[in-house]
């Protein structure tokens, strides 16, 4: 029975076990990527990410617990040299696993494992999706002209300012032109009355000469009444 025993045994015995697992972490270290069973691979990694996470305190003491659990001067300098800068910022998940399917032999489940910060191509595509990413506001209200301004460089803040001087200059253009226009319809109306005027009066004139020859009628009319009488 399996009570309390929380770790695969890999069918080999302690020291067999442990000197398989230093010897796979060295790899790993050194070459920063491995292909092995998915059994052994899980194995290495609770083994190895406590090594990993105590390289980021580069003292004596720590290097010396590593090289108990590596027996590798090699690897140990890589891993407090190259690695520990590389995972510096991480808090953890420092491997990978990726399975590629069964082996021919025995079908036994392959998988890679790597160190996840030495992935170029993967580091590469994020930083190029996180350049990429915009943010999109919905429903978002117009920026006042004030805040707008405030926002604005202060090239565009100059070049807004030009506009509004050309356009001010162009409206005080455009009213005097209004003006004389004004001007000008309003002259010819004032000359046409001014020629209607001497009409008024010559209709008068061509008025008054019919009046006294009706008066004169009217006395001739009475003079003859007033002789046959």
């Amino acid at each position: 029975m399996r009570h309390r025993k929380s770790f695969n045994h890999l069918g080999r015995t302690s020291s067999h076990r442990k000197a398989m697992l230093a010897n796979m972490a060295t790899s790993l270290i050194l070459h920063k990527r491995i292909t092995t069973t998915v059994a052994k691979a899980k194995a290495l990694r609770s083994y190895v990410e406590p090594l990993i996470t105590r390289s980021k305190d580069d003292t004596t003491h720590s290097r010396r617990i590593v090289f108990s659990y590596l027996q590798s001067k090699e690897a140990v300098t890589e891993l407090f040299r190259e690695v520990a800068k590389k995972v510096a910022d991480r808090p953890g998940g420092y491997t990978r696993i990726i399975k590629l399917g069964n082996r021919v032999g025995d079908n036994a489940e392959l998988a890679m494992m790597e160190l996840v910060d030495f992935n170029e191509t993967l580091l590469a595509e994020k930083s190029a999706t996180k350049a990429k990413s915009t943010r999109r506001r919905r429903g978002g209200k117009k920026k006042s002209t004030a805040t707008a301004q405030k926002e604005a460089p202060a090239d565009t803040a100059k070049e807004t300012a030009k506009e509004a001087e050309v356009k001010k200059e162009e409206k005080v253009e455009e009213k005097p032109v209004e003006k004389v226009a004004e001007k000008k319809e309003e002259a010819p109306a004032a000359e046409t009355k001014k020629e209607e005027a001497p009409k008024s009066e010559v209709k008068e004139e061509k008025k008054e000469p019919k009046s006294e020859k009706k008066q004169e009628e009217k006395g001739e009319k009475k003079d003859e009444n007033k002789k046959e009488e």
